[in-house]
């Protein structure tokens, strides 16, 4: 088990880079909030399944109202402002930069709703980290294009604070009970909010083929499944300064993926954030040092 714990944090990052895959097939033939109920509406349901095949503990109605309000801020609020701006015209590149700030606002709200103590050297790691993402981003931001508005930067920032907000509230009040009937309201909390709106803002026209259904697999089985479930065990067995770091190597590994896969640019300054991203993430991750010995003092 502790093999395994030890290999959490670089798989979580693996899986949750490859999510602009399923994004990237998926947008031209649903609107986002669309997909995205169905994609949440799919994973509650595999999950409900799976929590019946493993004999899970059943929620609390306390348990699962808390794991609703984190669901609705880290899949509904997080992935639907999201996927609104990119399917808006914000370029990704810009919308991944913003988001990139989450870290160190998740260290702020960690600090002050948890108690979690930051020393120098995490900041200096998150701060070394969000330059990183800043060089690895760079040379997609030079398209800004007529996608970036108001609203499109307003959503995009509202992603940000929905992720930070969702998993302290998940460390806080939803980390205590069992983390399959745990991650199942939470897709219960994303759908009622994507499904709404989806009534309220789009027309629900899908175009189903090849693409899309590749993309909704992706998703739900290594996305929503995968991946939130080992963020789900990170954030109840870490502090979240350190969980929320790893979101910083996620561009850096995105970027490789889109490289090897679509033939993405990769120059040498882009490689040479990747290297600082994972320093930042090494110093922000690092365990405080072991207290020192005292000697006893004689009264006097």
């Amino acid at each position: 088990m502790h093999s395994f714990k030890r290999i959490i944090p670089a798989s979580f990052v693996v899986l949750w880079a490859t999510g602009f895959i399923g994004a990237r097939y998926a947008m031209p033939w649903a609107e986002p909030f669309t997909f995205l109920a169905i994609r949440f509406v799919l994973a509650a349901i595999l999950f409900a399944g799976l929590s019946a095949v493993l004999g899970s503990r059943r929620a609390s109605r306390k348990e699962a109202l808390h794991a609703i309000v984190a669901g609705v801020l880290m899949h509904g609020v997080y992935l639907g402002a999201v996927f609104w701006a990119i399917h808006k015209g914000m370029p990704a590149g810009l919308s991944a930069l913003i988001v990139g700030l989450q870290p160190l606002i998740t260290a702020v709200l960690a600090g002050k709703f948890l108690g979690e103590a930051i020393l120098p050297r995490h900041w200096t790691g998150l701060t070394a980290g969000l330059l990183g993402v800043v060089i690895v981003l760079w040379p997609k931001l030079g398209a800004i294009g007529g996608g970036v508005t108001a609203a499109t930067l307003t959503a995009s920032l509202i992603s940000v604070l929905g992720m930070s907000a969702g998993t302290i509230w998940q460390k806080r009040f939803a980390s205590g009970g069992d983390l399959v009937s745990a991650t199942m309201w939470q897709y219960v909390g994303g759908s009622v909010l994507t499904i709404l709106g989806s009534l309220a803002f789009e027309t629900r026209t899908i175009t189903v083929n090849g693409e899309l259904v590749f993309a909704m697999a992706w998703l739900v089985l290594v996305l929503s499944i995968g991946a939130i479930f080992l963020l789900m065990v990170m954030i109840r067995d870490g502090e979240m300064s350190k969980v929320a770091s790893l979101f910083y190597l996620v561009p850096a590994v995105t970027a490789v993926i889109a490289w090897a896969l679509f033939g993405e640019q990769l120059n040498l300054l882009q490689i040479a954030g990747m290297v600082i991203a994972t320093l930042g993430v090494g110093l922000a991750t690092a365990r405080p040092d072991r207290p020192q010995p005292t000697r006893a003092r004689a009264s006097r």
